[in-house]
C-alpha cells in the first residue's frame, strides 16, 4: 500500500508540473502584454521597461518558467510592482495582491458549495438507484429513469434562475443565495448556500441514478448474488454487502472526477448565484486577462482532480477485495 501511494504521488506531482508548464507557456502565448497589465493603462514607456525587467520578461522563456516554479516555495520580488510571499503562484497586477492569497479568499465559497452538493446528490442519486434498480420494469423504475433523463437534460443557468424567481424573490421560501463563514454563523452559511447545493444536485443527481441503476441492475445478475440469495441471506443483505459494494466502484470512480472538477470551480452555478468563488475567479481572470489569476486557478484544478484520483484508486482497495495494490 505504501509503495502504491508514493507511486502514485510522484506520478500526480509529475502530472501536475507538466500541467505548471503547458499553462505557463500558453500564458506568454497569447496576445496580451503581463507588464501593460502590471503597469496600467496609462503607462509611460520607460516604466513600462521597468515592468518587464521586474517581471523578468526580459530574460529567456525557460529562465522566466525556472523563476516561476522557484517562487512557487521561496516567493518572489516584483521589485516595485509588488512582493509576492511563498507559496507564490503569482501577483495579480490588477487585484494588486498575491494569487495565493486571493486563492485562499475564495476556496472557502467553493468547498462549502461541493461538499453541499456533493452529499445532496451522491445520497439521493445513489437511493434513488437502487430503488429502482430494485423494481425493474415497474412504475418506480420508469419513474425514476424518466426524471433521471429530464434532469440529465437541464441547465444550471436555466434551473438556477427560474429557481431564483419562484423560490427566493417571489414567493421568499428560501433565503437569497449568500456565503457565510461556518464557523462565524452555521445556520446563516447553511441557508445561504440551500439554494444552489439542491440545484446543483438536481443536475448531478440525476446523472447518478442513472450509473447507479445500470451497475446495480448488472451486479444484481452477477454469479456470486444469485449465490448468496440461494443460501437464503436476507435480500437487505444481498443488496448491501454484495451488489452494492460492486456498484460502489463506478460510483466512487465518476464521484471522485466530479468532485475533483467542483472544487477547481462551479463557473456556471457561482455565476447563476452571484457567489465569489473560484470559478467566479477564474471567469473574472479570462475577463480582466487577469493573466496569473488564470494560471493559477488552472494549476488549482488540476490539483485537485490529481489529488481525489488519487484517493479514489486508494479506496478501491477497501471497496472491493478483488484489487491488489501491487
Amino acid at each position: 500500500m505504501l509503495r502504491f501511494l508514493t507511486r502514485r504521488t510522484l506520478g500526480g506531482i509529475l502530472t501536475l508540473l507538466i500541467i505548471s508548464a503547458v499553462t505557463f507557456f500558453l500564458f506568454f502565448a497569447v496576445p496580451a502584454d503581463p507588464a501593460r497589465l502590471a503597469c496600467g493603462k496609462v503607462c509611460p514607456p520607460e516604466l513600462l521597461e521597468q515592468a518587464r525587467h521586474n517581471l523578468g520578461l526580459d530574460q529567456p522563456l525557460f529562465a522566466q518558467f525556472t523563476a516561476w516554479l522557484t517562487g512557487i516555495f521561496a516567493g518572489r520580488d516584483y521589485g516595485g510592482l509588488g512582493y509576492c510571499p511563498a507559496p507564490c503562484l503569482g501577483y495579480s497586477f490588477v487585484n494588486r495582491a498575491p494569487v495565493f492569497e486571493t486563492i485562499l479568499d475564495r476556496l472557502p465559497v467553493t468547498v462549502s458549495l461541493t461538499i453541499g452538493a456533493a452529499a445532496v446528490f451522491l445520497a439521493f442519486g445513489v437511493a434513488t438507484g437502487i430503488v429502482a434498480a430494485l423494481r425493474r420494469g415497474r412504475p418506480t423504475d420508469k419513474i425514476a429513469s424518466v426524471s433521471s433523463l429530464v434532469g440529465a437534460s437541464l441547465q444550471i443557468y436555466f434551473v438556477g434562475t427560474l429557481a431564483l424567481y419562484f423560490l427566493v424573490y417571489k414567493n421568499q421560501i428560501l433565503a437569497r443565495p449568500r456565503y457565510l463563514p461556518f464557523t462565524e454563523d452555521p445556520l446563516g452559511w447553511a441557508a445561504g448556500l440551500t439554494l444552489p447545493w439542491m440545484v446543483l444536485a438536481i443536475i448531478f443527481t440525476a446523472n447518478y441514478t442513472r450509473m447507479t441503476r445500470s451497475t446495480m441492475v448488472e451486479q444484481l445478475g452477477e454469479d456470486y448474488v444469485r449465490t448468496a440469495r440461494a443460501k437464503g441471506m436476507p435480500g437487505h443483505s444481498v443488496v448491501l454487502r454484495f451488489a452494492l459494494r460492486g456498484t460502489l466502484i463506478t460510483i466512487v470512480t465518476i464521484f471522485g472526477v466530479d468532485l475533483g472538477a467542483l472544487i477547481g470551480g462551479a463557473i456556471i452555478t457561482e455565476t447563476t448565484f452571484g457567489l465569489q468563488g473560484l470559478g467566479r475567479l477564474s471567469l473574472n481572470a479570462v475577463t480582466d486577462s487577469d493573466l496569473p489569476v488564470l494560471m493559477a486557478t488552472v494549476l488549482v484544478a488540476a490539483a485537485a482532480i490529481i489529488v481525489f484520483n488519487i484517493v479514489v484508486d486508494l479506496l478501491y482497495a477497501f471497496i472491493d477485495p478483488r484489487v491488489r495494490l501491487n
